[in-house]
């Protein structure tokens, strides 16, 4: 209480602290400037030291968000195993090979029996295009190489090393090429290592229903550390220029040195086995002919033939060579003794006399005797 009565009783030298307070002048919001602007970032770094990170730590805090699988426009990597089987599609895309015969001096020419295509090495092979309607703007064909068989065909198809040194072209690793197109693409798809090459689809020139691609194969069927013998087909597809396909067709190619003596002498060998599989089926379901009676007239000359045969049998060894000849001379002395008795048992046929005398032997009496 005193202290509070001295504190009362002491001089005002300054204005109370209400007075003060009311003296002051409060600004105008207006006058007072803008804060500066603060960058998302640092904002973002501001917060984080302020916030208290809890004991365990979140792996997908800094994870982006996942990505959809297919966007509009984007086509989804090719598979592993190409399609092989040929699809007209809307277009009704259709191949044409021109007719070039078996001659020796051909070099390319194509077998509709087999569908395949021969060909010599790094010559060109025409082939016809034709569509119902005219695709979309930007469209393309695409000739991709595959093996046929199936333990084959994942594996890439490339030219053998000994072609690929000596050609000097960017895309020297490629089988197939497009010749007379400047505007032809080779791609290599990044997943399966698959090549492939593009060229742009132009329209039929007036007065033709078709349109002509030049292909060229560069390197041989029979290449060591290439094809090495191995058959391929080549996938000719149309598509869209998102990569949508609107058709495929297939066939097989083989490249030698003389297509034409190939192809026939392919043809000759496919039609002579379609030939014996009809004549085993007819002789199959033929029935056996009875040979039981030529069996039965030969089974007396063969027994004597065989009879007759010496073989020689070469043994290892004293005591075995002795065993079995004691085995040997045992059948031989068991065939004697069956000669002699069938000799003894064959009785000289007598013929009976007549009016009822029986047949005098030797030591016997007569009657009249």
């Amino acid at each position: 209480m005193m202290e509070e009565q001295g504190f009362e009783s002491l001089p005002l030298s300054q204005d109370s602290f209400r007075e003060l307070w009311e003296s002051v002048v409060t600004p105008s919001i207006s006058t007072i400037p803008p804060a500066p602007e603060v960058p998302q970032d640092t904002m973002y770094m501001m917060l984080m030291n302020d916030q208290v990170l809890a004991d365990g730590f979140d792996e997908k805090l800094f994870e982006l968000p996942p990505e959809s699988s297919t966007k509009d426009g984007v086509v989804p990597p090719s598979s592993t195993v190409p399609v092989t089987t040929d699809y007209p599609g809307e277009y009704d895309f259709q191949l044409r090979f021109q007719k070039s015969g078996t001659a020796k001096s051909v070099t390319s020419t194509f077998s509709e029996l087999l569908n395949k295509l021969y060909c010599q090495l790094a010559k060109t092979s025409p082939v016809e295009v034709l569509v119902s309607k005219e695709p979309p703007e930007g469209a393309v064909f695409r000739a991709t190489a595959v093996y046929k068989k199936t333990e084959h065909v994942a594996d890439v198809v490339r030219r053998c090393p000994h072609h690929q040194n000596e050609d000097t072209a960017e895309h020297r690793s490629h089988l197939i090429r497009v010749e007379g197109s400047q505007r032809a693409q080779y791609f290599e798809d990044p997943h399966t290592k698959r090549q492939s090459v593009t060229v742009p689809y132009e329209p039929p020139q007036l007065g033709s229903e078709m349109t002509t691609i030049l292909l060229s194969f560069m390197c041989n069927s029979s290449c060591m550390g290439g094809m090495n013998r191995r058959p391929i087909l080549t996938i000719l597809t149309l598509e869209s220029p998102e990569g949508q396909v609107l058709g495929r067709r297939c066939f097989e190619v083989r490249i030698c040195a003389c297509p034409g003596r190939d192809r026939k002498t392919e043809e000759e060998n496919n039609t002579k086995t379609q030939n014996g599989t009809k004549q085993t089926k007819k002789r199959k379901s033929a029935p056996a002919p009875d040979t039981t009676a030529v069996k039965k007239t030969k089974s007396a000359s063969s027994a004597e033939e065989e009879d007759k045969e010496v073989f020689v049998l070469h043994v290892r060894g004293r005591e075995r060579f002795e065993m079995l000849k004691k085995i040997n001379d045992g059948l031989e002395l068991l065939d004697k003794e069956h000669n002699t008795r069938s000799k003894v048992s064959v009785k000289q046929q007598v013929p009976l006399p007549s009016c009822g005398k029986r047949v005098m032997h030797r030591g016997d009496r007569s009657d009249s005797d």
